[in-house]
C-alpha cells in the first residue's frame, strides 16, 4: 500500500492535473471515511505541535542541545507560523462536509503550506542572506526547495483515516476505510 501511495503522489508531481484526478480517486475512500466519521463527533480543541513529521521537535531540540545553532537559526523554523495555520486547517479537516469537498481543502491547505514557506524565504531572503552569510537567491532556493518538500510530505502522509496524529481531520476521532457497514 505504501509503495502504490508513494508511486501515486510522484505521479501527481510529474502530471499536476492528471495527477490529481489520481491522487483524487486513490485518496476518496478516506476522505468518505471522515466525512461519515464527522457527523456524529465533537472536535477536539486545537493543538499543534508546529510543523509536523519531527520538524519543530527536533529544530528545537538541536537548538536547546546547541545553543550557537539556535543564536544563528533560531529556536524554531523559522516559517513555524505556516504549519500553524497548516495545522488549523487539518484539525477540523477545513471544515468540509462532503468527501470532494474535504479533498479540495486538504490540497489547498497544502498548497497554502508550500506557497507560505516559499513566500517566508522571499520576504526575508536579504536578512537571512546577511546572517547566513550566502546570497539572497541562494536563500530563496532553499526555502523554494523546502516548501516542495514539506508538500510532498504533507500529501504523502496528511491523508484522512490514516491513524497518524497529523493526518487530514486530526480533531476528529479516528476513522477507517476499513470499516464495513452494520448488517442487519
Amino acid at each position: 500500500m505504501r509503495a502504490l501511495r508513494l508511486a501515486v503522489v510522484l505521479a501527481c508531481c510529474a502530471l499536476p492535473a492528471a495527477g490529481q484526478d489520481l491522487m483524487r480517486s486513490v485518496e476518496m475512500p478516506a476522505h468518505q471515511a471522515l466525512v461519515k466519521s464527522i457527523g456524529t463527533a465533537a472536535l477536539s480543541p486545537f493543538e499543534t505541535d508546529g510543523c509536523s513529521g519531527g520538524l519543530s521537535t527536533s529544530w528545537r531540540l538541536v537548538a536547546e542541545t546547541f545553543p550557537k545553532f539556535s543564536l544563528l537559526y533560531e529556536a524554531h523554523p523559522p516559517w513555524e507560523y505556516c504549519c500553524v495555520t497548516h495545522d488549523r486547517a487539518y484539525h477540523n479537516a477545513g471544515g468540509a462536509l462532503q468527501a470532494n469537498a474535504s479533498f479540495d481543502a486538504r490540497l489547498a491547505a497544502d498548497d497554502a503550506l508550500r506557497t507560505c514557506v516559499k513566500t517566508h524565504g522571499e520576504t526575508y531572503a536579504d536578512e537571512y542572506a546577511e546572517r547566513y552569510d550566502m546570497k539572497p537567491d541562494q536563500i530563496r532556493s532553499v526555502h523554494s526547495i523546502t516548501s516542495e518538500a514539506m508538500f510532498m510530505a504533507v500529501r504523502f502522509g496528511g491523508g484522512p483515516c490514516s491513524g497518524l496524529p497529523w493526518r487530514w481531520g486530526f480533531g476528529y476521532p479516528g476513522c477507517s476505510v476499513f470499516d464495513t457497514p452494520a448488517r442487519d
